[in-house]
């Protein structure tokens, strides 16, 4: 018998996941742009039933998740999605709902809460309904957040607002931000758009200007002190773009680490961008989670430090972020072992440069990027 402890010792993972991303569906009634679900979602197998999913939850629990989001696509598609709610109440999940809030009303909200969900969280597009449309495909989805945004915060949950910044709204921080404030939001995540999905394949028309970032981060520091001078507490979390830092992040605190992902079909990931990878993830329709998470090859390929390449394998940074995110190093070099090209003493770096200008030279339209439910768009882009 395997002795996991060990094994995932020796692998450089110390214990358990602690959080569980359940992605129920991979259907959307919206069509973000930067939308980080695979291309070729809609080639991906049959859903796991309720049944198979009740048996993920009590798996994951037992092997130590206490965290669960319940995610998409759109997770409010799933009609047994109450259900899934009260058994990971049941177990002793701490459970998330992150959605667009299409699909939801009251009586939904009041069955959620009934259920026992902890926590939901809305995305945003923008301020402006006009460029919340170019971006999503729908006016009337604008509207429908708004209300439901203050029908959440009624119920008595935390109103948590989610906001992808990218060169089409980013301009427009001051009135995001004030919109969040007006909704009663208690946090907004000001979330720069990660190029992953549908975001890479639009990266040139979505990555915003040196000058714009600037710009957001002075005005999230000046709605922080106006905030903090009126007493009110809206916590402003503020993500910073990838291709304009000079150190990589650990992606996802480090590959396998303590974030796992349960894709609709059963494929079982270290991180919800990782189905781009070269790699076969084995299923929770084949495989128990467990033996997943401690024994599988995908998911012990870049624990620890022994994979790593150089720079990353003498670097005195590498116990930090662990030779940055494995997807991102795939998508801009064509192999996911090298050194994350965010860093500066990436060899690859200059592929970040160069992103940078193309994105400078690209005049598009949020109107005229590829929209996510574009049928035709299934191949992987690189840079």
């Amino acid at each position: 018998m395997t002795d996991h402890t060990d094994t995932a010792t020796a692998n450089g993972q110390t214990g358990a996941p602690l959080w569980l991303l359940a992605e129920l569906t991979y259907r959307c009634p919206l069509q973000c742009s930067y939308c980080s679900n695979p291309l070729d979602f809609a080639g991906v197998g049959e859903e796991l039933t309720t049944a198979e999913w009740l048996d993920v939850l009590t798996q994951a629990r037992a092997l130590g998740a206490v965290q669960l989001g319940f995610s998409g696509g759109e997770p409010l598609v799933r009609q047994d999605l109450e259900s899934l709610v009260a058994e990971a109440r049941r177990l002793g999940f701490y459970t998330n709902l992150i959605t667009s809030a299409l699909g939801l009303d009251e009586a939904r909200i009041a069955a959620l809460h009934e259920a026992g969900l902890d926590h939901i969280q809305i995305s945003l597009q923008a301020s402006d309904p006009d460029v919340a449309a170019a971006v999503a495909g729908s006016r009337k989805a604008h509207e429908k957040k708004m209300a439901m945004a203050r029908s959440v915060k009624a119920a008595g949950y935390p109103m948590v607002l989610n906001v992808v910044l990218h060169r089409h709204n980013i301009d427009r921080l001051d009135a995001i931000i004030a919109l969040c404030d007006e909704l009663g939001a208690d946090a907004v995540e000001l979330a720069n758009c990660q190029m992953y999905g549908w975001a890479h394949l639009n990266r040139a028309g979505l990555l915003p200007s040196r000058k714009q970032l600037e710009a957001a981060e002075a005005t999230t520091t000046r709605w922080r002190e106006h905030l903090a001078e009126r007493g009110r507490e809206m916590r402003l979390l503020f993500v910073v773009p990838d291709y304009y830092a000079d150190r990589p992040k650990a992606c996802m605190g480090g590959w396998g680490s303590i974030f796992m992902t349960v894709a609709p079909d059963g494929a079982v990931l270290p991180c919800h961008s990782a189905r781009l990878l070269p790699m076969a993830f084995p299923s929770v329709r084949e495989r128990p989670l467990r033996e997943i998470w401690y024994d599988s090859e995908p998911f012990n390929r870049y624990r620890g430090e022994a994979w790593m390449q150089e720079p990353c394998r003498s670097c005195d940074e590498r116990h930090r972020d662990v030779g940055g995110c494995r997807c991102q190093a795939y998508l801009l070099t064509g192999d996911p072992a090298a050194t994350d090209p965010v860093c500066d003493l990436s060899p690859n770096h200059h592929l970040i440069e160069a992103a940078r200008r193309e994105a400078e030279g690209d005049t598009r339209t949020a109107r005229e990027l590829t929209p996510r439910n574009a049928r035709e768009s299934r191949v992987f882009c690189r840079a």
